[in-house]
């Protein structure tokens, strides 16, 4: 997804700051930014495996102040003074935002508007857990003729 720096990069060029959720609404534009730091995870996945993850945060929050507006600028020397901090310039970005509970989301950008991208869980260690492997479906015309019995237009099947 987007690294900080590429985040940085699109503000620079940015006319309005807009993110907009997955179900296409847009986060009110009075958002305040709370927090911009580096979060780090480790852990034992399922398979017994040790992973560590180090990932840069960003807290969206709306509050009742409807007239509050945050700048590209502002937002930029927030990071700056975070990265300054926490290093932050090659990690990807994870927004999170308040819905019915805090949602985690990934960020893109289509050049009007940032995009946040659901996330979602999975087994890290699939063969571990005896998750079956999706089986790839394929049209009956690709299928390899076994023995010459039917060839398609043959009249025989």
């Amino acid at each position: 997804m987007m690294t900080i720096q590429q985040f940085v990069d699109h503000l620079s060029t940015c006319k309005e700051l807009i993110f907009t959720l997955p179900n296409n609404e847009t986060v009110p534009l009075h958002f305040h930014v709370t927090e911009v730091g580096s979060v780090e995870k480790n852990y034992i996945d399922c398979g017994m495996a040790i992973r560590k993850e180090r990932k840069a945060s960003m807290q969206l929050w709306v509050a009742d102040d409807t007239a509050h507006r945050l700048h590209a600028d502002k937002l930029i020397a927030i990071i700056q003074q975070s990265n300054k901090l926490f290093d932050l310039d090659a990690l990807e970005i994870e927004i999170e935002y308040q819905a019915s509970s805090i949602s985690k989301y990934a960020l893109s950008y289509n050049g009007n508007s940032f995009q946040l991208i659901a996330t979602q869980t999975n087994c890290l260690a699939p063969d571990q857990c005896g998750i079956p492997t999706q089986k790839t479906k394929k049209p009956l015309a690709d299928l390899p003729i076994i023995n010459n019995v039917c060839e398609p237009g043959s009249g025989c099947c």
